[in-house]
């Protein structure tokens, strides 16, 4: 009987690292997405900190081998706190020439290249934009380059199998994964049940990944490696103990918005229209039907965006998603909903660029539509998660708020924490506080415009309650009865109650904390959404330097917390790191006429640390 993956024992000497940042790159069809994920899963049971960053290209099927089709996982893991998924790459793995082209440029000098030699045809590396094989010449001479014929042995390793050529290389992928399982000590173990369980129907193509993880970590242990060519281990971190699980962003937004549902004691209808890289949510809502939750795939943006205001009118939670061509095709609908002063919660995973731009990109370029982006004076809610886990608080918080104030909440999150993973302390449920809603049911005096005295949140109402029969639309309304108005006196105070109950909101929501740092001193860095990662780890590494710097991160962008303006006049300098070309920083000026400036970057990638570091030192120098 073969030996199973965890009798391969091997006693060699490692190499202790605090942490390391690999990247998988391929064709989209060399499963990178799947290697990186299973990497994922050992690394968290290994006890490391991670955070991952999964890059999709934006072709539906671009040609094989050429870089518009590359897709790439990275991910960053440590024996410390990671916030981020890396700056520059420790170690590259390359399944072709297109792969290594599009990605070399982020390797450190002195970095590991790990590349399939085999898929370096002279057609391949045409495809990919070089004049000449890259492995050949010195342009690869600053890094280390292991160049492995993965396609061949992925082969020779699966051949019993009876598998044809293309069956057989698609299980070149996880010949990678066994590589760098030996090359960072994993257990092999997770992965196989996993294939198991995966294809257990298909027990030969399971059986034919599971001897090509082997081969690759069989070859680690015996080949004669390069001597630049470590073995490593990185220890467990030292996290809060606790029941952990790995979660990307849009998985906890589907859970926060289901917890929050319950907490408001309410069923919930997700009306949604597929767009990247918003659709993730509908499809994990979709497969929660153990809880009163159910999913509605509109036939566009508009009329998904009127459903849910339709649900919310029958005394259900209507929540909406899209990104951001699709959330303005629904801000009539949401100025609809403003009007007639309805709950309902609106999800913007942005995206980067204008029009359909750069769809599996991130950016953060839709702050200026959530705050401003309708017609007529019509504020409205805006909260922003910082990472994937922090998604499902933030989740809970607008289903809160929009439903005792009576008012659309747009949440915004991004293609980045939509579709990256950090491991996340699953909470006790038990000690979130409920938020039940309370429906109108006593005819006495009642017209819908009738509010409660400190929210100015107005009456709900389910439609068929005896006594109570009303209407809605998007005209006028007189605050004193509910019917049509054209007073010009009554749109004023009407306009103005809308507008005092979205401001009054900052009573309710926390006074805004220092993330790091003290509350005051010479340089404040503001960031909002995913900038979190980057500002955090680049503010620690200034202030490792003795340095008065802090850093402040926005939940609530509308309202504003009520203490920022006093917060940030207590710096002599202000520096706004945003994805867009100054959006927040903006806001900012105009609001607390404090001389805030603005780190931008629009490349469809995240901040690095080093950018932002470099940018707080050179405040510091001025």
């Amino acid at each position: 009987m073969a030996a199973t993956a965890e009798e391969i024992q091997e006693d060699i000497p490692r190499s202790v690292l605090e942490s390391a940042v690999i990247r998988f790159a391929g064709d989209s069809g060399d499963g990178m997405q799947l290697t990186g994920s299973q990497f994922t899963l050992a690394t968290a049971l290994a006890g490391n900190d991670l955070a991952t960053f999964p890059d999709f290209p934006a072709e539906i099927r671009a040609p094989v081998g050429t870089t518009f089709g590359v897709s790439a996982f990275q991910i960053n893991f440590g024996a410390r706190g990671i916030r981020t998924s890396g700056d520059a790459l420790d170690v590259l793995v390359a399944m072709n020439p297109a792969a290594l082209a599009s990605n070399v440029g982020d390797v450190r000098p002195g970095g590991l290249l790990i590349v399939d030699s085999g898929a370096f045809s002279k057609r391949n590396i045409e495809k990919a934009g070089y004049t000449e094989n890259p492995l050949e010449n010195d342009s690869l001479e600053k890094f280390k380059v292991l160049e492995v014929d993965m396609s061949r042995l992925t082969v020779e390793a699966v051949k019993e199998f009876g598998l044809t050529t293309k069956e057989s290389l698609r299980c070149k992928n996880m010949w990678a994964l066994g590589l760098i399982y030996w090359m960072y000590g994993r257990k092999r173990q997770p992965s196989i049940d996993w294939l198991n369980n995966k294809f257990k129907k298909l027990p030969d193509v399971a059986a034919a990944n599971i001897a090509a993880i082997n081969a690759g970590h069989a070859f680690g242990e015996t080949a004669e490696m390069p001597a630049e060519v470590s073995a490593y281990i990185v220890p467990a971190a030292d996290i809060e103990p606790g029941l952990y699980r790995t979660v990307t962003g849009a998985e906890s937004i589907a859970w926060g918005l289901v917890a929050g549902s319950q907490l408001a004691d309410l069923q919930m209808v997700f009306c949604s229209y597929p767009i990247t890289p918003a659709s993730s949510v509908l499809h994990v809502l979709a497969n929660m039907k153990q809880f009163p939750v159910e999913t509605f795939q509109a036939e566009d943006e508009i009329s998904a965006a009127c459903a849910a205001i339709g649900v919310s009118y029958g005394g259900s939670l209507g929540v909406t998603s899209s990104s951001g061509p699709g959330v303005a095709l629904k801000t009539e609908a949401m100025g609809l909903a403003i009007s007639i002063e309805l709950p309902l919660v609106i999800v913007n995973s942005q995206r980067a660029g204008p029009s359909t731009g750069m769809p599996t990109k991130t950016e953060q370029s839709d702050l200026y539509q959530a705050v401003y982006g309708r017609n007529a004076d019509s504020p409205v809610v805006v909260l922003a998660s910082r990472s994937p886990g922090d998604c499902f608080d933030v989740a809970i918080e607008s289903v809160r708020l929009a439903t005792k104030y009576m008012t659309p909440v747009i949440l915004l999150t991004d293609g980045y924490i939509a579709n990256a993973s950090e491991p996340w302390l699953i909470p006790d449920f038990d000690q979130y506080e409920p938020f039940p809603v309370q429906f109108r049911d006593d005819p006495e005096g009642f017209h819908p415009y009738l509010r409660d005295a400190e929210s100015l949140g107005r009456v709900w109402v389910k439609p068929g309650t005896p006594g109570l029969e009303h209407r809605v639309g998007g005209i006028e309304k007189s605050g004193d009865s509910g019917h049509i108005s054209y007073d010009p006196q009554n749109h004023q105070t009407m306009t103005d109650i809308r507008a005092g109950k979205i401001a009054g909101i900052a009573k309710d929501i926390p006074l805004q904390d220092v993330d790091q740092g003290e509350e005051s001193g010479r340089v404040a860095v503001v960031g909002w959404g995913s900038t979190y990662g980057p500002i955090s780890r680049a503010v620690s590494e200034v202030r490792a330097d003795g340095e008065a710097v802090s850093h402040i991160h926005l939940r609530y962008i509308n309202p504003l917390p009520r203490n920022l303006g006093e917060l940030l006049r207590k710096f002599d300098k202000v520096l706004v790191p945003e994805m867009n070309t100054g959006q927040l920083v903006t806001v900012l000026r105009s609001e607390y006429l404090v001389p805030a400036e603005g780190l931008n970057k629009v490349t469809g990638q995240p901040f690095k640390i080093a950018e932002i570091e470099s940018a707080i030192r050179a405040r510091l120098e001025s």
